[in-house]
């Protein structure tokens, strides 16, 4: 038996890992997942939905039974990535996920507070090449993106259409060869975990989009994020893009219920193509 043929034991052993793990049990987790890497993210979802917190060994996690949508902060980097998509492809009622992240942009005209939304993302993480060989692109699914847009759209939000770089290096801003690399790739941001999140859900069948907010300006001088612009930004910016989140996933909903093309879920989360 191959990696990707499903061992009889396997949904079994993940959804119990994600109890563990989340703090949840199975059946509270809604058919809409928004996954985040920030604990200021999931304390507004709790907050403005009125539900409580879960907190289990790795991860937090939250569900608004209203809304048919669960939250999980599976904290930094593509290993993360990885493994909250393969645990989640196993919910039984899953059938979209979007990840509120945050990016680096890397165009001159970028501000902060725009938001990122990536097509693709280029595996410079090395944890995809678990899923896929090297030549597969990493591609956000399509509807799901599609459902962002057109929610970015009706609130006039101010917005760019790219490639993410997704790498597993913190401190690049400091590696003048690293810089030189990424400007080479005309990517439009930077950030940690897409690459990951898109290759793993195309293997496990669950779409996965995402919506970024550019945090910083890492190429431009003083541009780099610091504890101070940190503390900003989640208090300005936080409440919006949730906000946003959940009007994707709203038209998400519509998009899935009128059959659109551009969802491959199947019966089953097995990883056969």
């Amino acid at each position: 038996m191959n990696f990707y043929e499903m061992d009889p034991h396997e949904a079994h052993i993940a959804r119990e890992t994600l109890e563990r793990y989340s703090g949840s049990d199975i059946e509270e987790f809604g058919s809409y997942l928004l996954l985040t890497n920030f604990s200021h993210y999931i304390r507004t979802f709790s907050e403005i939905y009125d539900v409580p917190l879960r907190e289990g060994s790795m991860f937090r996690s939250a569900h608004s039974v209203k809304h048919d949508v669960s939250i999980v902060d599976f904290k930094l980097g593509s290993a993360a990535a990885a493994l909250i998509i393969d645990l989640c492809s196993f919910l039984p009622k899953i059938k979209a996920g979007l990840m509120l992240g945050m990016c680096g942009g890397l165009r001159r005209h970028y501000k902060v507070g725009d938001y990122l939304l990536p097509i693709a993302s280029i595996r410079g993480e090395g944890a995809s090449d678990f899923y896929f060989p090297p030549e597969v692109p990493a591609l956000a699914n399509f509807l799901m993106q599609k459902a962002c847009t057109q929610v970015l759209d009706n609130n006039h939000a101010s917005y760019h259409i790219g490639i993410t770089h997704t790498t597993n290096i913190r401190f690049w801003e400091f590696n003048d060869t690293f810089k030189k690399k990424l400007i080479e790739t005309k990517a439009q941001a930077i950030e940690m975990e897409c690459a990951t999140l898109f290759a793993a859900s195309y293997r496990r069948k669950l779409p996965i989009g995402a919506l970024l907010l550019i945090s910083d300006l890492p190429l431009q001088r003083d541009g780099i994020k610091t504890k101070d612009s940190a503390k900003q930004i989640f208090e300005t910016y936080t409440t919006g893009h949730l906000d946003k989140g959940m009007q994707a996933i709203e038209a998400m909903r519509e998009l899935l219920k009128h059959k659109a093309k551009g969802a491959f879920r199947g019966k089953s989360p097995k990883t056969d193509i």
